[in-house]
């Protein structure tokens, strides 16, 4: 099964996806990590892409599109896999329809822009290991330290307020439309993001199968 996750910038698709992952088997194909690397690594396209990704603007299609390309092609997406930050707009919808790429469900996380403020101001990523907590919801073992790699965890640019006003405004206007545009091919499945993230995984799961 090919699946979509779509949602805000905080909506929880990044966890969701993990939940699918661990219970059904499906890869999880984050754009937003594939560009982190590229970014990281310093390759010319994380190079091109960093300059957007610390401004809240969207990656350009071509780079974000190269880059899926190759990721899908790889042996573990045979069976399927779940598209986490792609498509974010109608024309990378459009493209990845050209490619030839079959979506069965696209599941929709709803949460009020209230709550993502909240939930990125007290998010925390490692630079070292690209691992993410919250300190509130999600917190790591030791305040600071990554569990997984014992880095120390940073707010990323694109977390500060500031940024997250500019990335609500992006998705409203560029992404926002995938709704009614998989509505309209019968794919759509919308889940209520809830307070606990458990709840929230109930419901994601549930309109997977």
């Amino acid at each position: 099964m090919n699946l979509i996750l779509l949602g805000a910038p905080g909506a929880g698709k990044g966890t969701q996806a993990e939940v699918i992952e661990r219970e059904c088997g499906l890869p999880q194909i984050s754009t937003g990590n594939i560009l982190k690397a590229a970014v990281k690594n310093a390759t010319p396209i994380g190079l091109q892409a960093k300059s957007f990704m610390d401004s809240g603007a969207l990656v350009p299609d071509e780079v974000v599109i190269g880059i899926l390309k190759d990721r899908i092609a790889e042996d573990d997406c045979k069976g399927g896999f779940i598209l986490d930050g792609f498509p974010r707009t109608v024309p990378q919808a459009d493209a990845l329809d050209a490619m030839g790429v079959i979506i069965d469900k696209v599941i929709s996380i709803e949460v009020p822009d209230e709550k993502i403020t909240k939930r990125l101001s007290g998010r925390r990523a490692c630079p070292d290991c690209g691992a993410t907590y919250h300190v509130e919801y999600n917190p790591p073992k030791t305040e600071g330290i990554c569990d997984k790699c014992g880095g120390k965890l940073v707010i990323r640019d694109d977390d500060k307020p500031e940024t997250v006003i500019e990335r609500l405004k992006t998705y409203k206007e560029k992404t926002a439309p995938l709704i009614d545009y998989y509505k309209a091919k019968g794919k759509l499945v919308t889940v209520i993001g809830q307070e606990e993230v458990s709840d929230t995984s109930k419901l994601v799961l549930e309109a997977v199968k």
